[in-house]
């Protein structure tokens, strides 16, 4: 069980931003920092591809809107990412079965999406795009900071994420109205949007007169 707090905590990690969680990983290990990271991650061509995705995310995740289209794509990716990195994890280890530590680094990393994704589209209903960018910062910083923890106090980050899971699930559910909101005046606005196109249509396509002459 001693890999257990170092799974949850790349779970958490993971879904915020996958990509992070495994450069971060395959860096500590190649550099010799931490003998705790499988092969698998310090491998070139993955540190290479998770660089580059982590570069586009970084820019994904500050423009309004586009963050939320990118939290939806990567409704499955994150998962994916935290039970692979917990099975890598364990398989290193040896002390906890793959399969468990899979599900557990991807169950964690599900939660911390839904909380990300759902923070974000709370955002996205104020149209500046600071708060945006703030927020995405603060996150790369957190993740940043606990995986480096973890490394070395794998217990005590472990109880750092997840306080701040449940902090975000509580958030969550105070904004779920907000968000519900958002999502009704935008069901709206295409509404509008539809009719008023049709109407556009209707008035530079009038029907014909019909005088009755057709019938003479």
């Amino acid at each position: 069980m001693s890999v257990l707090p170092l799974v949850f905590t790349s779970g958490w990690a993971s879904g915020i931003n996958a990509y992070a969680v495994v450069l971060l990983f395959g860096i500590f290990g190649a550099t010799g920092l931490t003998d705790e990271v499988p092969e698998s991650l310090q491998r070139t061509d993955v540190l290479v591809v998770a660089g580059v995705l982590f570069l586009c995310e970084a820019v994904a995740d500050k423009i309004p809107y586009v963050d939320s289209i990118w939290d939806s794509v990567h409704t499955v990716v994150r998962p994916i990412a935290g039970a692979v990195v917990g099975a890598l994890l364990a398989g290193q280890n040896g002390s906890l079965p793959e399969l468990a530590a899979g599900a557990v680094g991807g169950t964690t990393a599900l939660l911390s999406h839904f909380v990300k994704a759902g923070t974000r589209m709370a955002v996205n209903t104020s149209p500046e795009p600071f708060t945006n960018v703030g927020l995405s910062l603060a996150e790369d910083l957190a993740v940043a900071g606990i995986v480096t923890f973890a490394l070395f106090h794998p217990v005590t980050a472990a109880v750092i994420a997840a306080v701040l899971l449940l902090l975000g699930l509580a958030i969550l559910v105070f904004l779920a109205q907000r968000i519900r909101r958002f999502l009704r005046r935008r069901s709206q606005r295409r509404e509008e949007r539809r009719l008023a196109a049709l109407g556009t249509r209707s008035r530079a396509h009038p029907p014909p007169d019909d005088d009755g002459s057709a019938h003479f």
